[in-house]
């Protein structure tokens, strides 16, 4: 069965990337740049795993998360932050996600943190 991964970036650019190289892999990937739609988009396309940008221009990756763990259809569902932040004291840990990739981020890296996830979830 194909794993479905939402991703959230507002750089268009990396949110490319991103949905490429995921894609390869054999994932079913939608983008999407704002975090207001995160939830509705999420109820209607039922990821498997969540990958969200930290810093945005209309939020924080790290209240997405919270919220997104507190939604009962989602709380179980991996959440990935990924920051060019990561070593600024940000505990991470606190808004509930299950890993923390920082930017600039080494792709293998990304793929193996998502394989390593959904392996941990489909178990």
């Amino acid at each position: 069965m194909i794993k479905k991964i939402l991703v959230l970036e507002d750089d268009q650019d990396i949110l490319y990337v991103v949905q490429e190289v995921l894609e390869y892999e054999r994932f079913l990937v939608k983008g999407i740049s704002n975090c207001q739609e995160v939830l509705k988009l999420g109820e209607e396309f039922v990821p498997d795993l969540f990958l969200l940008d930290f810093r945005l221009q209309d939020g924080n990756g790290g209240e997405v998360c919270r919220d997104l763990k507190s939604h009962p259809l989602f709380a179980a569902t991996p959440v990935i932050i990924f920051s060019a932040y990561a070593q600024k004291n940000i505990d991470f840990s606190a808004y509930g996600c299950d890993g923390v990739i920082e930017k600039p981020f080494d792709l293998d890296q990304l793929i193996e943190m998502v394989n390593l996830l959904l392996t941990k979830t489909s178990v």
